[in-house]
Formats: structure tokens, C-alpha cells, sequence
């Protein structure tokens, strides 16, 4: 080894060295992990060799003790920043006579997965030779190396190599397959590596299919949009549907052909700098903004923005992202302006990935087809976070994130956790890893169906997971309920997990907390187990077990399920239940536009309690104050009502109001009943007197957030807890997270949030996991 790295290892040498057999866990490969650990055993004067395996990256690493220790030492410090390393085991093992280090071919075992890095932006090495007009890849639309690129999208098998992508259809030029095979170039072993030679390319088509124009796709594209088009672009993980963000008309043209006539929409800038001028950005959201995951980002949204109100109509927050991709980086070069970037499907149909697909389920929606030849084997949506006191959280987890696994407290087995009916997301585990699926959507549809049972063979085949359990929801409607039983059939347990516990185990696990937890639980709708419909409910969980401790009280859902699409149907029933019907006509903005004889028929159908489930729903008590204000009656998109009285709220200012609502409380051997005619009497009468909408939303804010850490010190004397767990769709709201966690502080309770999913039903899949494990390690 005194020749070097390369020279023979002598007898002498061989007397002064260590070896090490060193195996890394985590997402290592196709990250650049293998020419990161030659160039550090070259440096370090390291002989030995690298491989990829169906399970790991294995090293045999030799040198002087010193410097193994500092090789070891480094491949965690140093490693390339698409790696995420989760376990380095380390051998002692005998000294051989080597000469060199080596990048080995990659070994195949069929009954070993390896964990698969996400698609992740493009890197700035690549984005330079992008917008270099002498290098060879200028404006070419699919550049990139093992720092960035496609991933998850393209991958069929593992081990990750291109024979197992859906870049196996090109093969490489000259210059390319040099680039490839050159453990010192950033694109050694880059699967996705092309040029405008031999890689994949664009077609720009119009409606019925045929090509438009050959020479710059691109540009063409840049100017149908500049003149109101809409284009259906084909990106890493589908399609998306844009047009000019500036332009009211092409918005609500997009609109109404997508069937999506107010849920908002996504906007894509050129550079953050840009976003600047639209909205307000603070550290922590420009760090997601430019990160490798790329996210679209809720921003506080700029008066005197150019971007249209159609875009997030009623709503002060803009979802913003940057470009991800060569072929955004290149379009929105050629198109400067904001560009609208929605999923390329139909309301709540999952995205489209192929181009055929696009051409007839886009068909009457798009104007034009931005297409490319890469196949996508895995859908993937965008994903969405927001800034909470400087903590980013999901609303929707998909590309940059997905499917990187989240730590478990024990080892889990193989279990399938099929998730939930709506923001479905399932979730697979292996040992201490579990594999949440990125965001797959509402079941509501075969097309979406067809996407959930698809991936889940993927994953399945991907990690090389045999489930041995099954989870799922106690809602026996649910259609992932119905796939679960049918999946496990006599062959394995089929367990039912109730949903507000599954949110709570889910929170707890991303906070690595496996002791009992307050868990505070605020959604629409979950099924309880006394067969009502439960959404506000205080709960002392474990992972194993919930013991429900408190809840809003039980109110009347005229209708059901359709009465969350109605919320003045709802506002009727609290009114008349808590105030008595003559309450009701001092409703002036809940009244408006209906007609008497409906409200008649509502009133009667709640006094009778014909068809009016019980609901202890937050997310419903949200619904009834946006509906009594005027603020939303009806919706067309979940959480609608809610969300627009959060935003009314803000207009009021950052200083919560004095004089705030309050909730009573009836203790009742320690289960706590929240009580909702004092809050509802409350917004009638300064609603009645004439006081703002802005004050009236902050106010039930605030009365929200003080009765949460009034029921949970309440429950800390009953118990001794004083770690609370906040969980489900209604602390998507901003305002509601903010204050409850601030007061829940200074009342000196530790506060957990959702670190790695979302608060909504995103999470449910993880925390059916963890709960029906627990419970069968505790059985074992």
C-alpha cells in the first residue's frame, strides 16, 4: 500500500492494515453512493472494493487503522445529500493482498428489497449545463445525474440498475456511456443518463394526437400558453395541466373543463426570487422552495400580485413551486410568466401517466399535449407542505418524499396497512421501516382504485415484503375495508384500527414516542366504536390501546354524509338542536338564499331524527360557524367551508381577540363533554350585533384552541400525561396549530405534530400499522 491506492499491497503493508466489511442500510443507492465511496477510498489510500446489492451498498474497505476509522467515520458525515443513511454495520475481518479499490457489478438476491430514493429536482450542476449554449445538453429536457432526476418513477425491480428502469429502451451514445463508466464523473451509474443523442425527447401534439411542431416543442408550447391555451405537459410522475396564472379567462377555462370550480390550484415560478414578488417568504419555506423535494409551498400571498384570484379564489395563501425539471427549468425560460401546474386528471381521478391516457382522459380538457417517451411506472403527485413556527407540514406527501420510510420503535414484521377512504395513502412495513405509499387519492373511483391496488403490488414486489397482517379501518364501507378482508382472506389476520387512534399512533411514531399520549383528534369524520360518527375526540392512547376521555358532544347530521357537502344543512341542525327553532330565524346570514321550505323540511327531519346520525365532528362545528357568518353554505371541494373561514380569520390580524367565546364542560367521572350552545349562542349574537366576520372567526379560533388545553389539563390531573398529540384534517389549519400548540407550551405540556405525513387522513395508514404490530407483538 506505500504505492498508493493503486500499487501492490506488500507483505509489510498487509502487517500495518485493518479490514473492514462494512454493509450500509438506507436509501444508498442510485444517490451516487458507490463513486462517493471510491473517491473517499482513493483519498484516504483505501483498497478494496464497492457493490450494490438487492439490500444494501457492500464495502470491503483495507488500509492503515487510522484511516479505516476515518473511512468509516466519513461515509456518514460526508455522504452524498440524496443519501439517507439508516444503519452502517461494521466487521472486523482478515487482511488480503489487494491492489486498488473496485466498483463491482451489483449482485441480485429475488428475496431481498433494497429502500429507493425519491425523484428529486434538478441539481445545479446540471441546471448550468441546462442554460450553457455550448454545452451538449443545452435545453435538453431531460438531463440529469446521480445528484438529481427521475427515481422512484422509473424504477420496476431492484437492484437499481437500468436494465430494471424504464430507461432500459435507450441505449447510451458514446459520450454517455463514457460519462456512465467513469467512477469520477457525477453521472457514473446516473440510470436516467441521456443526451439529445441517444436519451428520450419531447413531442408537442395537438388534441387529436397529431405533432405540431418539430423543431422547438418547447418554445411552441411557451407560446400556446402565452396565448391562453391549456397544455397538458408530461412530467416525472404524470402529467400536469397548465396554463397563465395571469390570465383570469384561461384559469376559469381550466376550471370548468377539469370539473374543479374553486379548489385551488398550484402555481410554478422560474425562481424564488420570482415567487417573491408574489407572495411573502420566510427562511423556512425558502429552504423547502429550493430543496431537492421541491414542493409546492403554501405562501402568504402579495396584494398586487399579477397571479389571478382564480387561482385560490377566497383564499389569502398561494401554493407556489419551482421548476423540478429540465423541461420546466426550459419552458419557463421561454414562458417568463406564472404558470398554473395542476395533476393532469379529472376531479379526484388519479394523475395520468401514459401518453394514450392522456390523449383520451385529457381529451376536451387540454388544448394541447407536451409529451415525451420516457414511460413512468409509478404515478406520483406533488407534493404540498406549509410553514407552522418554522416547521414544515405535509398536506399531501408524494414526490421528493415518498417512498422514503419512516423509522418504527420495534420491529413491525411485514404488515400492509390498507388506509383510509379519502387522501388515501397505505403503508408497509419491514423490520423497523415502514413504507408509506405517496399520496394516492380518494377511492371514490375504479381509476383510483386500479392506482391503489397497482402500487401496493409495487411496493410489495419492490421491497420484497410477504404480509403476514393485515390493517385496516373499522368502517365496514370503506373500499380499502373491502380490499383488506378480500387480501387477507383465510390466509393471515385481518385487524380493524380506529381511525382517530390510527391518527394519534401515527403522530406518536413520527415523534419516535412509544410512551401514553393525550391525543387530541380534530377531523371531518371517523367511525367510533360505539358505531357514531366521531371527528372531535380527546383520547389517552398507546400504540396498543386508546381510551377515549372526552369528545364534543354528539349532534345530529341531517343527511349524513351529503350534509358535508351542504354545511347550511348542518348549521340548521345546531342551531334548532342547541338554541330551539326560534333561534333560528335571528340567522340572517344563514337564512339567505335558502328557501323556507327546505329549511322547514331540514328542521323537521332533525326534530324527528330521520336519518341524522350523531356526530361529535370539529370539522362539522367549523362547518356550522362558516355557514351562520355567510361565509360558505355549500361546497365543492372537502374541507372548503373550513378553510374559507380559517382565511376570514386571518383577515382579522395576528392579535387573537379579547372577549373570546367560551366552550362549557361537563366532567363526568373524568370523560369530558364539551358542550356547544354557549360557542354557537355566542356567534348569533355578534353576528346579530353587527360584528365583523374577521373577528367573529378569530374569536371561535381562539375559544377552539383555549377549550383544547382546557379538556386537556383536565385529563393531565386525571392521568399524570403532559405529552399532547394533536392529529386529524382540522390543524391543517394554520391559525388552530399555531395557538393550540403556543397555549398547550405555556401551560408547560410538550406538544407533538406531524414531523414526516400529514395531519389528515394521509397519516392514517402509518398509525394502523404501528397499532395492529403492537398489538400482536404484545399478544407474542
Amino acid at each position: 500500500m506505500a504505492d498508493g491506492p493503486g500499487g501492490p499491497c506488500s507483505m509489510r503493508a498487509r502487517e500495518q492494515s485493518s479490514a473492514v466489511a462494512i454493509r450500509v442500510l438506507g436509501v444508498v443507492q442510485g444517490v451516487g453512493f458507490r463513486p462517493f465511496v471510491y473517491r473517499l477510498a482513493t483519498e484516504l489510500n483505501i483498497v478494496g472494493h464497492v457493490r450494490n446489492t438487492s439490500e444494501d451498498v457492500s464495502i470491503l474497505a483495507q488500509g492503515p487503522p487510522p484511516h479505516v476509522d476515518e473511512f468509516v467515520r466519513r461515509l456518514r458525515t460526508d455522504a452524498p445529500p440524496l443519501a439517507h443513511i439508516r444503519e452502517i454495520a461494521v466487521a472486523a475481518v482478515p487482511v488480503q493482498e489487494l491492489s486498488g479499490f473496485e466498483i463491482l457489478a451489483s449482485t441480485f438476491d429475488p428475496t431481498k428489497g433494497q429502500m429507493v430514493s425519491p425523484d428529486v429536482a434538478t441539481c445545479e450542476e446540471c441546471l448550468a449545463e441546462l442554460l450553457d449554449e455550448d454545452d451538449r445538453r443545452y435545453r435538453y429536457p431531460f438531463t440529469n445525474c446521480t445528484n438529481c432526476g427521475p427515481r422512484f418513477t422509473i424504477i420496476r425491480d431492484m437492484p437499481y440498475d437500468r436494465p430494471n428502469t424504464t430507461m432500459d429502451v435507450f441505449d447510451m451514445c458514446d459520450d454517455c456511456r463514457v460519462e456512465y463508466e467513469d467512477p469520477l464523473n457525477r453521472r457514473f451509474h446516473a440510470q436516467p443518463n441521456g443526451c439529445p443523442v441517444c436519451g428520450p425527447h419531447v413531442t408537442l401534439l395537438d388534441a387529436g394526437g397529431r405533432v405540431v411542431d418539430k423543431a422547438d416543442p418547447i418554445a411552441a408550447t411557451a407560446r400556446l400558453l402565452e396565448r391562453g391555451h391549456i397544455v397538458a405537459i408530461k412530467g416525472l410522475g404524470g402529467y400536469l395541466l397548465a396554463c397563465d396564472a395571469t390570465s383570469g379567462a384561461a384559469v376559469q377555462r381550466l376550471r370548468d373543463r377539469k370539473c374543479r370550480p374553486s379548489k385551488p390550484l398550484a402555481v410554478m415560478v422560474r425562481d424564488v426570487q420570482r415567487a417573491e414578488a408574489h407572495c411573502e417568504i420566510d427562511e423556512a419555506e425558502r429552504s423547502l422552495l429550493t430543496s431537492a423535494a421541491a414542493p409546492i409551498v403554501l405562501l402568504r400571498w402579495r396584494d398586487g400580485s399579477s397571479i389571478c384570484r382564480e387561482v385560490a379564489p377566497s383564499l389569502r395563501f398561494l401554493g407556489v413551486m419551482l421548476p423540478y425539471t429540465p423541461l420546466h427549468h426550459t419552458l419557463l425560460r421561454e414562458c417568463p410568466r406564472p404558470l398554473v401546474m395542476t395533476s393532469g386528471n379529472l376531479s379526484e381521478e388519479p394523475i395520468v401517466a401514459d401518453n394514450q391516457e392522456a390523449l383520451e382522459r385529457l381529451a376536451g380538457i387540454a388544448d394541447y399535449f407536451l409529451a415525451h417517451n420516457r414511460g413512468i411506472h409509478s404515478r406520483y403527485d406533488d407534493s404540498v407542505v406549509m410553514v407552522v413556527d418554522g416547521a414544515p407540514q405535509f398536506l399531501r406527501r408524494a414526490r421528493g418524499y415518498a417512498p422514503r420510510p419512516i423509522e418504527l420503535p420495534f420491529d413491525a414484521g411485514h404488515v400492509l396497512a390498507v388506509g383510509p377512504q379519502l387522501k388515501n395513502t397505505f403503508c408497509m412495513t419491514k423490520g423497523r421501516s415502514a413504507f408509506v405509499s405517496q399520496h394516492i387519492g380518494d377511492l371514490d373511483s375504479l381509476e383510483t382504485l386500479e392506482h391503489f391496488e397497482e402500487t401496493i403490488e409495487l411496493y410489495r414486489h419492490l421491497f420484497r415484503i410477504e404480509p403476514e397482517l393485515v390493517a385496516h379501518d373499522l368502517h365496514p364501507d370503506y373500499p380499502s375495508t373491502s380490499f383488506a378482508l378480500q387480501y387477507a382472506g383465510n390466509a393471515m389476520p385481518a385487524v380493524a384500527v380506529q381511525h382517530h387512534h390510527a391518527h394519534i399512533a401515527g403522530c406518536m411514531v413520527e415523534n419516535g414516542t412509544t410512551s401514553p399520549v393525550i391525543g387530541v383528534a380534530f377531523d371531518g369524520a371517523g367511525l367510533g366504536t360505539d358505531g357514531a360518527i366521531w371527528g372531535g375526540e380527546f383520547l389517552v392512547c398507546t400504540l396498543e390501546n386508546m381510551r377515549r376521555v372526552g369528545q364534543l358532544e354528539y349532534m345530529p347530521l341531517p343527511g349524513g354524509d351529503s350534509a358535508t357537502l351542504n354545511p347550511y344543512r348542518t348549521a340548521i341542525s345546531y342551531v334548532t338542536s342547541l338554541l330551539g327553532s326560534g333561534a333560528l330565524a335571528r340567522c340572517r346570514g344563514l337564512l339567505a338564499d335558502l328557501q323556507e321550505r327546505e329549511t322547514e323540511i331540514i328542521v323537521r327531519q332533525v326534530e324527528r331524527r330521520l336519518n341524522t346520525p350523531d356526530t361529535s365532528s370539529m370539522g362539522r362545528l367549523f362547518d356550522v360557524v362558516s355557514a351562520m357568518l355567510g361565509v360558505r353554505k355549500t361546497v365543492s371541494y372537502e374541507g372548503q367551508a373550513a378553510i374559507e373561514l380559517e382565511m376570514a380569520a386571518h383577515s382579522h390580524g395576528a392579535v387573537f381577540p379579547e372577549g373570546g367565546y367560551r366552550f362549557d364542560i361537563d366532567d363526568s367521572g373524568g370523560f369530558q363533554t364539551v358542550r356547544l350552545a354557549s360557542v354557537v349562542a355566542a356567534v348569533l349574537e355578534d353576528t346579530e350585533s353587527g360584528q365583523s366576520r374577521p373577528l367573529v372567526a378569530a374569536r371561535f379560533h381562539e375559544a377552539v384552541a383555549r377549550m383544547t388545553v382546557d379538556v386537556c389539563n383536565r385529563i393531565r390531573q386525571d392521568t399524570g400525561l403532559a405529552v399532547v398529540a394533536l392529529s386529524g384534517g382540522v390543524f391543517q389549519n394554520r391559525l388552530l396549530l399555531h395557538r393550540t400548540s403556543m397555549l398547550l407550551k405555556q401551560e408547560s405540556f410538550e406538544v407533538l405534530t406531524h414531523t414526516s405525513l400529514p395531519a389528515n387522513d394521509g397519516c392514517i395508514s402509518l398509525g394502523q400499522a404501528v397499532v395492529a404490530a403492537s398489538a400482536r407483538k404484545t399478544r407474542e
